[in-house]
């Protein structure tokens, strides 16, 4: 725990470096909708395995969520107008509520006392005896662990999921922002978020996390699932958050929640996100076969290249990557495990190399280029300016 430490707190500049120096906010104006298509797509595609293969590990739990989840949201919402306002909103509420109490009479009935070790972990309820060992309340305090150690092997591989970080990120704001309504999010806005990420970081590190802060896919799927994109719900949740990692026994009580229920669940949700990214593609020439190649090729590779990556990884964790320098094996081996990286790289540099000067109609820049600015778009501010009006109180480095 020291050393992940150690680690998340170093890593940390690097997000802080290139947001507040404006560096990552310069890179995306090199995006266009050809580069964003394959990127927010993988952002979900990325994360199959969380889908059906643990969903398989439990059928009778999951799949029930899974069909439950569709009925209720996509047919019994036709039914009457309150039935649609209510089952919009809080189906998914309603179903996890259902199984996961059917998940726990069979739990304590013994139905799995002699299943397998995986079938267990993913069909009870609170397998690690979460409850009971949970303090009622416990708090937080800054190196709790000890003194972080930092040594070079993890700060470099910590480095590279720093920059893991700030490219699943990005395409994950762009499908909020898709699903939200709101305008394609600016330069100066990814900049800023990928800055307060590494403040995050930086937080976590302290205060001994033992993973690293990024932008939440599942949460982008359930904005588009329930139509709520209201930071107040964002700021209520972030104070429910506080409230569980304070008292243990409530934030215990809901992790007790089986896996193939969220398995279940993330199918709709990444799925959500998938199609989200794949509308970003009306704002181009679908009749190019130059747009055709960039796309299919940052998608294919962006799925390829990672799944290589994953497969030759040893089970010490070293990856395909060998060379004498340790620590630029665990950069490499971070930055190509990640199919929206792979993609954000594929993507922008073909998209900005292959017949740059006479296709910028068919890439969509006339649509895209005045979104990116922050007076490109008079919703702009309405949409992107921060609360509390915070913006009046620092400086524009930070906005």
């Amino acid at each position: 725990m020291r050393t992940i430490q150690g680690s998340l707190i170093v890593s940390s500049f690097i997000n802080i470096i290139l947001g507040y120096s404006k560096s990552w906010g310069s890179l995306t104006r090199l995006f266009s909708p050809i580069v964003i298509v394959p990127v927010v797509c993988l952002v979900g595609l990325g994360q199959f395995m969380r889908g059906f293969p643990q969903v398989a590990n439990c059928v009778e739990i999951g799949l029930i969520v899974l069909i439950l989840l569709v009925i209720t949201q996509q047919y019994l919402n036709h039914i009457h107008p309150i039935a649609q306002h209510v089952l919009e909103r809080f189906s998914l509420l309603v179903c996890i509520a259902i199984v996961w109490a059917f998940a726990a009479i069979l739990t304590v009935a013994g139905a799995y006392n002699t299943a397998k070790q995986r079938t267990q972990v993913s069909c009870c309820t609170d397998r690690s005896y979460l409850l009971s060992s949970a303090p009622w309340i416990k708090i937080p305090y800054p190196f709790q662990w000890g003194t972080p150690i930092f040594r070079a092997s993890p700060v470099f591989g910590m480095m590279g999921a720093a920059l893991v970080t700030s490219a699943e990120s990005t395409g994950t704001f762009f499908a909020a922002a898709r699903l939200s309504g709101a305008t394609p999010p600016p330069a100066h806005v990814l900049s800023r978020s990928v800055g307060l990420q590494g403040i995050g970081m930086f937080l976590e590190g302290i205060f001994g996390a033992v993973v690293g802060t990024t932008a939440s896919v599942e949460n982008v799927g359930l904005l588009g699932l329930t139509h709520i994109g209201s930071r107040r719900v964002v700021q209520i949740s972030c104070a429910f958050m506080i409230f569980f990692s304070i008292f243990g026994k409530f934030g215990a009580f809901f992790a007790s929640i089986p896996l193939s229920i969220f398995a279940a669940i993330y199918c709709v949700l990444f799925g959500i996100v998938v199609a989200v990214g794949i509308s970003f593609i009306q704002f181009t020439n679908n009749n190019s076969m130059r747009n055709l190649y960039v796309l299919g090729l940052s998608l294919f590779l962006g799925i390829s290249i990672p799944q290589f990556f994953i497969m030759n990884t040893a089970p010490d964790g070293h990856g395909p990557v060998r060379t004498d320098g340790g620590w630029f094996n665990d950069i490499l081996n971070t930055i190509f495990s990640s199919p929206p990286t792979v993609a954000i790289i594929v993507g922008t540099l073909l998209d900005n190399t292959l017949d740059v000067k006479h296709t910028a109609n068919d890439r969509g820049l006339p649509w895209w280029v005045p979104f990116q600015n922050r007076m490109g778009d008079v919703k702009n501010d309405e949409f992107y300016i921060l609360p509390l009006r915070l913006n009046e109180y620092m400086s524009t480095r930070f906005l």
